[in-house]
């Protein structure tokens, strides 16, 4: 009777971790960013997620490639913005949720702690902030291709 228990308690055990590594790789794919300027592709990398520039609407200004002219970093003012890894750091914390991460916003060259939410299986809503997630801003990705 005991080792029934014990094998039922050890399979309920490999179905829930194997059901949040699922979980966590839901994340992964194309996104649309809320003013659809960009597509963010969110890939796993280790342990980590992270999310590079992978289109843009308008990659060129006054026919050269937009570059991350704001950088705080001068030497890295020159890279182009279009592959530029954006997010970075992120881990899965359970039930469609992404935390401990930074996002990099090249429009204004700031870094933000981030977190991340899967509302549905199309919709993640990105928080980054300052200090706490009280501090912040959400945005809406749509996944890409969804209606």
């Amino acid at each position: 009777m005991k080792t029934t228990a014990g094998v039922l308690l050890v399979l309920a055990f490999a179905f829930i971790s194997r059901g949040q590594t699922g979980n966590a790789d839901a994340i992964l794919g194309e996104w649309v960013t809320t003013n659809g300027k960009a597509r963010v592709e969110i890939f796993r990398r280790g342990g980590e997620y992270c999310g590079k520039i992978n289109w843009l609407r308008e990659p060129e200004k006054e026919g050269k490639p937009v570059v991350d002219d704001k950088n705080p970093d001068e030497r890295l003012r020159a890279q182009p913005v279009l592959g530029l890894e954006i997010l970075h750091g992120f881990s899965f914390d359970g039930e469609n949720l992404w935390t401990g991460g930074r996002i990099y916003d090249p429009e204004n060259g700031n870094d933000y702690s981030a977190r991340m939410t899967m509302t549905d299986s199309v919709t993640v809503e990105l928080r980054g902030y300052v200090l706490l997630p009280m501090f912040g801003r959400t945005e809406t990705w749509k996944r890409y291709g969804s209606p």
